[in-house]
């Protein structure tokens, strides 16, 4: 299943949507086993000033790995995070995300996520996750 035929249902998730007109909007796409996607965050998306909030962050990073799995047709729900932050962003900094599968067990799936900054590829932060496949 390509991304062509399962985006509709997420039209209006605050990520990716394409129909949230308050959203990122960030188009994930598969590489392989690996999601990726590229965002660069402005004045809308900081916390302290000129500094990503890490709400946003997280968020983006839970949803590369989401989209692991969904951009291959797997629906799925996130259970458990774990997020280390590595480094403050600044605001108008290229970032480069990846998310991939580590393992399954059952309806369990263990994720990772990872945020690089595009100028070094210096790690910015990184998140364990666990997600449930929706029955």
């Amino acid at each position: 299943m390509n991304s062509d035929d399962t985006r509709g249902i997420a039209d209006n998730c605050f990520v990716c949507g394409s129909k949230n007109t308050f959203g990122l909007r960030i188009k994930f796409r598969l590489d392989g086993e690996i999601c990726r996607a590229e965002f660069t965050p402005n004045e809308r998306h900081q916390g302290y000033d000129n500094i990503l909030h890490g709400g946003v962050l997280f968020s983006i990073l839970d949803d590369v790995m989401a989209n692991c799995l969904f951009l291959n047709g797997v629906k799925c729900y996130s259970a458990r995070s774990e997020i280390r932050y590595r480094s403050p962003v600044e605001i108008f900094t290229p970032l480069r995300f990846e998310g991939f599968v580590e393992k399954t067990k059952k309806s369990f799936v263990f994720l990772r996520g990872l945020g690089f900054k595009i100028k070094d590829d210096q790690l910015i932060a990184e998140v364990k996750s666990t997600f449930v496949k929706k029955s």
